[in-house]
């Protein structure tokens, strides 16, 4: 990605071309859906996808262990990562306040070759 297109993505002055809202799904459910969504966002040729996770619900009854907050927020990152979705993703970076801020993430694609 070059330096304009990060600048004005980190900005948000990047209008995503597609979106998905994995808010209030649990894992087992999130996660077919992401790699749906971003295999059909590929072969469709977008570029810039968002990509809703939402900032968790604050879990932590004060115990001895704390709860981590957000497990989707936490989980998503790593599934993008990863085989098979890695193959497809250029970069992965926090919405801007206008699309979501900590709730959500920009998820730039590679082009096909």
């Amino acid at each position: 990605m070059d330096h304009g297109t990060h600048k004005r993505m980190a900005r948000g002055k990047l209008k995503p071309e597609g979106r998905i809202d994995l808010h209030g799904m649990t894992l087992s459910e999130a996660h077919p859906a992401l790699i749906k969504f971003i295999f059909q966002a590929y072969e469709s040729q977008k570029r810039l996808v968002l990509v809703i996770t939402g900032k968790g619900k604050d879990r932590d009854a004060g115990g001895p262990i704390p709860i981590r907050r957000g497990i989707l927020r936490h989980q998503v990152p790593a599934w993008l990562t990863t085989p098979p979705l890695s193959a497809m993703i250029l970069d992965i970076r926090e919405a801007h306040q206008r699309h979501g801020g900590g709730g959500a993430f920009y998820v730039y694609l590679k082009r096909q070759r």
